[in-house]
Parts: C-alpha cells; sequence; structure tokens
C-alpha cells in the first residue's frame, strides 16, 4: 500500500513538473502582437506590443521602417523577481507608417532574440482622402446617385408640404 502512495506522489510530482516546463521555455518566446490602432492611415504612428520579449526587439512590415521593441515594465536590474528587462516580459515600441503605403492590410514580424512570430493582417491601413474639386470630379456620386438623392429631396419637400397644408386645414374646423 505504501509503494502505491509513493508511487502516485512521484507521478504527480513528474507531471506538474513536465508541465511547468514548457511554459519556462516559452518565457523568451514572442507572443500576442497587438497593433494599435488596428485602422491607420499613411502617416501615422503605430504602437506595437509584443507578450514575451522581455529584452526587446524588432518588429517589421511592408508597411513601416524596422521598428526597435524596447522592454517595458519596471523592477530592478537583474532582480529574479522581474525576470531581467521588462517586468512582465512585455516589449513595446512606435512604428510611423509610410505616406506611400498602399491601402490594405500588413503582417508584423517580430524578432525577439533570434525567435520570430508574424501576425497576419495586424493592422489595416486605410487611404487618403482627396479634397477640393478634384475629390469629386473623379469619383464620388454618379448621375444615377444624384437623380435619386434629388428624387428624394423632391418627394420629401412635397411630402412636408401636404402634411403642414393637411395641419392647416384641421385648424379651421
Amino acid at each position: 500500500m505504501r509503494n502505491t502512495r509513493a508511487l502516485a506522489v512521484a507521478g504527480a510530482a513528474v507531471a506538474a513538473l513536465g508541465l511547468s516546463a514548457p511554459a519556462a521555455v516559452a518565457w523568451d518566446t514572442p507572443s500576442n502582437i497587438t497593433a494599435l490602432p488596428s485602422v491607420i492611415a499613411p502617416g501615422g504612428q503605430l504602437t506595437i506590443t509584443v507578450d514575451g520579449c522581455r529584452g526587446g526587439g524588432t518588429a517589421t512590415s511592408n508597411a513601416f521602417s524596422p521598428t526597435r521593441l524596447s522592454p517595458v515594465g519596471g523592477g530592478g536590474k537583474g532582480n529574479e523577481g522581474d525576470r531581467g528587462g521588462g517586468g512582465n516580459g512585455t516589449a513595446r515600441g512606435t512604428a510611423v507608417i509610410n505616406s506611400d503605403a498602399r491601402p490594405g492590410s500588413y503582417d508584423i514580424t517580430v524578432d525577439c532574440n533570434g525567435r520570430q512570430m508574424t501576425r497576419p493582417q495586424a493592422f489595416t491601413v486605410i487611404g487618403g482622402v482627396r479634397g477640393g474639386i478634384g475629390g469629386s470630379s473623379t469619383t464620388g456620386a454618379t448621375p444615377t446617385d444624384m437623380a435619386i438623392g434629388g428624387g428624394l429631396v423632391a418627394a420629401a419637400l412635397v411630402g412636408g408640404g401636404v402634411f403642414w397644408m393637411r395641419r392647416r386645414a384641421e385648424r379651421r374646423i
């Protein structure tokens, strides 16, 4: 009976150690890449946050130049509690979207101490706005759209006039 209990305790200890080992190895592996804002115009600033990148690293994309990621968090240097660099193993950087970036979704690839991770479609670049007369002359409402809009405005005017005339007639009674 004692041997069975000892084997059960030893098996539980080995299982607990085996389950905790991947978590310890994953500490230096980048995970959970976050890009904010998720929709941005050319020339805007994009904040990139990466978990599991305690020593910092580099973020790259086709929409911006390589950007340095610095450890986030505090604590002392070399303190056992914060595992070195950032207190929670998070790194952050700010990238400026290229002014000539085309509209669409872009991936972000992060390199933390030689370990890479890519987040597909991490953010979306939207097109710029064309102002002035030129903006409405090449794109915008078609003649059909204008006719429909004009018809709706005319119908609203006629309906409002009829409603107003009926209200005036009701007051006389």
